[in-house]
């Protein structure tokens, strides 16, 4: 069984406004990604959206010394981008559709996704969102140490850092053993 994870993929990591915005390279993947997303319902999939969330207040959270605020709980800035809010808006309910909102970079770190991958009997997860080399990269690690086979869809990944970028898709392959499709 397989499960899409579709990491992160919000106004704030996308808009050419966002607080964060990985801008253009984001933008470039949407229709791949809804094309992915799509085929997953059509499939009767499982699908994760893995969400960073934030609170400005929370003056333990590393991230807050590292990036400006983003993506706040409750804000535009977390809502979806373009298209796949309104997918998101139509398949909200189904019980294949699972919301996180994740406080780290890993999907898994602190959340119960392992837990509802294996009540599946998910094995194989396919990744896609931003960043490559952050929140990607993290959750593919885990999801390696947690002995699950890794699918990236490198059309549907992007970063605001090129090299970053390049670097991770590499390692998911030469380190993790992912697949790159």
């Amino acid at each position: 069984m397989k499960a899409l994870i579709s990491i992160d993929y919000t106004n704030d990591f996308i808009a050419d406004d966002g607080a964060l915005t990985t801008g253009l390279a984001g933008q470039q993947i949407e229709s791949e990604m809804l094309k992915i997303t799509e085929s997953f319902i059509k499939n009767n999939q499982f699908i994760v959206l893995a969400i960073d969330a934030h609170d400005p207040t929370d003056e333990y959270h590393p991230e807050n010394a590292l990036f400006p605020p983003h993506n706040i709980v409750g804000t535009d800035g977390q809502q979806l981008f373009g298209d796949l809010h309104q997918l998101y808006q139509k398949i909200k309910n189904s019980t294949n559709v699972y919301w996180i909102n994740k406080r780290h970079y890993s999907a898994f770190c602190g959340t119960d996704l392992d837990l509802r991958l294996r009540e599946r009997h998910i094995t194989e997860i396919h990744l896609i969102g931003v960043c490559t080399d952050i929140c990607i990269l993290h959750t593919a690690v885990d999801a390696y140490n947690l002995g699950y086979k890794i699918v990236i869809h490198q059309n549907a990944v992007a970063s605001f850092d090129p090299i970053g970028h390049q670097w991770a898709l590499k390692h998911f392959q030469n380190t993790l053993g992912a697949t790159l499709i």
